[in-house]
């Protein structure tokens, strides 16, 4: 079998890869890891547990609770509540872990279990391979040290969870939003309910898509994934700006008065320049990964604001922020951390805050986010080619460099293996788009003829 956790826990077809046997025995062995772990200390600990509002979720969330208070773990139910919900409840009730079920921005036939230490904080990479092995080793056949009588854990509801959210997210914006429009597409997922109360209580009129949930339609046509209805709403409501989640809210993309997109690498700039003015950009710095757009590395340059690039992946910006005190950083993609007030990304927080910035300037979000210029960027997926030998190919390594000389510096190449599949990504940036495509097909030819 190969290695369950993923870059953002496990995932797969629920019912299917992810099974109520499978979210039961890693909740357990998640319990007995984090105990030896030194996370428990002495008491009997206490998890929160949240999902998104997939049909799934409701058996996996049934197995999880009775895998927790199984191994003696009392259990907080605060159920559909994004991601970074459940991330800061853990930390602000002080429990030992917190656990969600979602898929993020994947079809609802996907679910997924997501653990977080005490904190609020993601699991390091030891610990997800020490809960796997737990797992695994139980599962052929060792039993499990189980507690009984008044050891086993209590379950209760803990209802309270949406509005300490809530509260918590009003109470770090730096301003209102009195006197904007916005149009909020929910993904019919686990912000639809939490989003507009936040934005109404900041003081924004606000009008909703994608919000009535029913277990089957998250993300189908909507969210930060499929952007044409919320364009076709902010414009058809004279709306300030729109904003966009995913599946579980731990991200978000934007949309100005004129109906354009403002991705991720747009949003940090926007919001490195608001928090430097607030004298809260520590270290002068902005943490991006290799995939952030030329255009937001040249714009950061241009401010003189450092730009430090990570691999892809928000668990490589988090890394980066919290060893080095960063207040910023994020993706393309709309996964944005703003470490002052979030232990993840998110997608609710970071939209209030990019709503507050429109407030407080007086300023388009049309306008803020001009601060950059996206440059035109390619990307073809290279199939059923040795991945391994990317960095050791002569015949690559010498077509990449006459690419970047042809491009100059207003352009780039980059050259990514997958993780998973034999396939190499290409993606190329210039400042003319039939340019880039030019460029990055020469290239895949190379790759192509170099690995195949």
């Amino acid at each position: 079998m190969g290695r369950l956790f993923g870059t953002d826990g496990v995932r797969g077809v629920a019912n299917a890869d992810l099974t109520a046997e499978l979210a039961l025995g890693l909740s357990v062995a998640a319990a007995h890891v984090l105990a030896e772990a030194g996370t428990f200390e002495g008491h009997k600990p206490v998890a929160v547990v949240g999902r998104d509002p997939r049909a799934s979720g409701e058996f996996l969330e049934a197995a999880v609770v009775a895998g927790l208070a199984s191994a003696g773990v009392d259990v907080l139910r605060v159920g559909v509540l994004p991601t970074p919900a459940v991330a800061y409840l853990t930390g602000a009730l002080g429990a030992d872990l917190g656990v969600m079920l979602s898929a993020s921005h994947n079809p609802m036939p996907d679910n997924g279990i997501k653990f977080f230490a005490r904190g609020g904080h993601k699991l390091a990479d030891q610990l997800e391979d020490r809960i796997e092995s737990v797992y695994d080793e139980h599962r052929t056949g060792a039993p499990w040290d189980r507690p009984t009588g008044a050891g086993v854990g209590r379950v209760r509801e803990y209802d309270e969870g949406f509005d300490q959210y809530v509260a918590h997210l009003i109470a770090v914006l730096p301003n209102r939003l009195d006197g904007l429009k916005i149009v909020l597409d929910e993904a019919h997922g686990a912000a639809a309910r939490v989003s507009p109360e936040a934005f109404a209580r900041a003081g924004a009129e606000v009008i909703t898509i994608g919000a009535q949930p029913n277990g089957l339609n998250i993300n189908d046509g909507c969210g930060s994934t499929h952007l044409d209805l919320i364009k076709a709403a902010v414009l058809d409501h004279g709306a300030d700006l729109g904003i966009a989640h995913d599946g579980d809210a731990d991200r978000c993309l934007a949309v100005d008065h004129q109906g354009n997109e403002v991705d991720g690498d747009q949003i940090l700039a926007v919001l490195a320049l608001a928090l430097r003015e607030a004298d809260r950009l520590r270290k002068n710095t902005v943490v991006g990964t290799v995939m952030s757009n030329l255009g937001f590395k040249l714009a950061m340059e241009r401010e003189g604001i450092e730009l430090i690039q990570t691999g892809v992946g928000d668990r490589y910006v988090l890394e980066s922020m919290k060893e080095h005190g960063y207040a910023l950083g994020g993706e393309q993609s709309g996964h944005v951390i703003i470490l002052d007030h979030a232990t993840t990304g998110d997608g609710t927080l970071t939209g209030l805050m990019l709503a507050a910035r429109v407030a407080a300037t007086g300023r388009s979000l049309a306008e803020l986010s001009a601060v950059m210029e996206r440059l035109p960027q390619v990307l073809i997926n290279v199939r059923d080619v040795d991945r391994s030998r990317v960095e050791s190919s002569t015949e690559l390594s010498v077509a990449v460099a006459e690419a970047e000389a042809e491009l100059g510096t207003t352009g780039r190449v980059l050259l990514r293996p997958s993780g998973t599949e034999p396939v190499v990504r290409v993606m190329v940036e210039a400042a003319d788009i039939d340019h880039a495509r030019s460029v990055a097909s020469r290239l895949a030819d190379v790759v192509k003829s170099a690995l195949g």
